[in-house]
């Protein structure tokens, strides 16, 4: 992936990007006091913490990449899989629904989802809902289209 600009963030739009964090994930301080880029590439934009991909934007949105995902250890939009599901996932692979052991109820239809593995509670990957998360415990079929994985080129992703 190609870096095409990079961007420091003013003080007053890291306090903009904070804030948006706080309303959408509940927490932010492990941001306070660290250096923020706004990176453009190939088809993605990024938010950097010292170096580091911790968010992404999607559709105009910003949401937290895998790496992102552990270091601000959210409690919303959550899709808890089993340990039988994790190698296909960290593969690339979609999310079918009888790996999902739980799901975040508010999920709906197109939303922006973060994998969680069930025997660690560590994010593996991010993805695009496929169904509503009241129907993806038990059900069949894809659950998630997946994203952005570990291991995959935005996770190597980094920038000193």
């Amino acid at each position: 992936m190609k870096i095409k600009s990079r961007n420091v963030l003013r003080k007053t739009d890291q306090k903009a990007l904070v804030n948006d964090i706080v309303e959408a994930f509940g927490d932010a301080s492990s941001f306070e006091g660290r250096k923020l880029e706004y990176v453009e590439s190939e088809g993605q934009d990024f938010i950097f913490v010292d170096g580091e991909p911790v968010l992404f934007k999607i559709d105009g949105k910003i949401f937290p990449t895998v790496k992102g995902a552990l270091k601000l250890n959210p409690t919303r939009r959550i899709v808890l899989v089993d340990p039988g599901a994790v190698r296909f996932i960290i593969n690339g692979a979609d999310t079918m629904s009888p790996g999902i052991v739980e799901a975040d109820p508010a999920i709906n239809i197109g939303d922006l989802v973060i994998i969680v593995e069930k025997a660690h509670g560590k994010a593996i990957g991010i993805g695009r809902a496929l169904m509503a998360g009241k129907e993806m415990v038990g059900g069949k079929g894809k659950a998630v289209k997946s994203i952005h994985y570990v291991g995959d080129e935005i996770w190597n992703l980094e920038q000193k």
